[in-house]
């Protein structure tokens, strides 16, 4: 019998989307977050290299100070901050970085703040925890950027944690610095962990990420190489932990997850330790990318009146369109051939919501729009 627990776990809709996408054929797939890039190739040619050489064992938990270093100088250079190595614990991905912090900072029935519409898992994340969940309204017409008086309202001094995810899956809004820097002084004022996921940091165009560490030494900062160096699969995350979690978080990493995998870890190094600008041209695609979908977007009428500044994601206002966002979402697959994430997975303020993602190739988001037209257009759509 699985435990309470394991029973409120929920699925993840982006996956089941994409299992059911992966028995047809030709499907334009826009359900997950899979850039089309090739990660740099300094990564693969040091992956390869440490394999041949023998990376293959355990390393330190926290991961090899090489890495760790390099993670170091991309804060520095990046954002003028320097975070000590031993605040730094390597993962193998950024989703167990997640849980771990949960772990460390949520006792059972304590509460944690999300933003709504939020990343699918993060309610599971914090039911590992047997923590509550509470959340703040993001307003699409504000560009679905937190506002921190609505954190004012939801955080106390009971609150464990606040999560914020910038830039943000699923609706790509970017927080501002103030913003970032107010909740940071509301985390120390209410005695509440802020965790930052900046998973796609990198991914900006319209308005700079800021990392929480550029304001606090006390929030846990998320990232990882999947996103902005194209390297999902590698399975390589880190987290920057505060300096009085050093010790416990590091306790739970070497219990639940040991170490992250040897050879990955040179491969990220080297992926990290890329110049700035190799992310030029994918970050000015991207932009073109998003153009083409919301301008499509909004001769189907199903715009919801905003551009996002970050991340590879558009979310798409189906509450005109005949069923509920699941079953649209299913008609999209077998009637158009084109996969996209049902909206009620990323909250209640996104149940009449498609998620698309505009990490697949230009050509592949064309594609879809044109399968797309014939069933959203306009005697189609009531």
């Amino acid at each position: 019998m699985p435990s309470q627990r394991a029973m409120e776990t929920t699925p993840f809709a982006a996956m089941d989307v994409l299992a059911k996408a992966e028995r047809m054929d030709d499907v334009v797939h826009m359900e997950v977050g899979e850039p089309d890039f090739e990660p740099p190739a300094a990564a693969t040619e040091a992956a390869i290299a440490s394999l041949s050489n023998g990376g293959a064992d355990y390393t330190n938990s926290r991961g090899k100070i090489e890495l760790r270093e390099a993670i170091r100088e991309y804060y520095d250079r990046t954002y003028g901050v320097d975070v000590p190595t031993e605040r730094i614990i390597a993962t193998p991905g950024s989703s167990p970085a997640l849980l771990v912090t949960m772990l460390d900072v949520v006792d059972p029935g304590e509460e944690v703040v999300l933003t709504d519409p939020y990343y699918a898992p993060y309610p599971n994340f914090v039911r590992q925890a047997e923590g509550r969940i509470s959340t703040v309204d993001l307003d699409p017409a504000a560009g679905f950027e937190p506002r921190v008086q609505d954190f004012e309202r939801a955080v106390d001094r009971d609150t464990a944690a606040v999560l914020i995810n910038s830039p943000q899956n699923p609706t790509g809004a970017v927080m501002s610095g103030d913003s970032i820097e107010a909740l940071a002084g509301l985390a120390e004022r209410t005695d509440t962990r802020l965790i930052s996921d900046e998973v796609y940091h990198g991914l900006d165009f319209d308005a700079p990420a800021h990392t929480a560490l550029e304001y606090t030494d006390e929030a846990f900062v998320l990232d990882g190489v999947s996103k902005r160096y194209s390297m999902t699969g590698w399975r390589l995350g880190w987290m920057v932990v505060p300096p009085g979690e050093v010790t416990a978080v590091n306790n739970l990493v070497q219990n639940v997850l040991i170490c992250a995998p040897n050879f990955v870890q040179d491969g990220a190094t080297a992926a990290i330790r890329t110049e700035a600008h190799w992310l030029d041209d994918i970050r000015d695609t991207y932009r073109e990318r998003r153009d083409i979908l919301l301008e499509a977007a909004r001769e189907w009428g199903i715009d919801m009146g905003y551009s996002p500044a970050g991340a590879y994601y558009l979310l798409l206002d189906v509450s005109d369109l005949p069923g509920d966002a699941f079953q649209i979402a299913d008609r999209f697959l077998e009637e158009a051939g084109v996969a996209l994430t049902p909206g009620p997975d990323f909250g209640e303020l996104a149940e009449d919501t498609l998620r698309a993602s505009f990490a697949t190739s230009t050509a592949d988001i064309e594609d879809a729009i044109e399968r797309l037209d014939p069933l959203l257009s306009e005697q189609q759509m009531h």
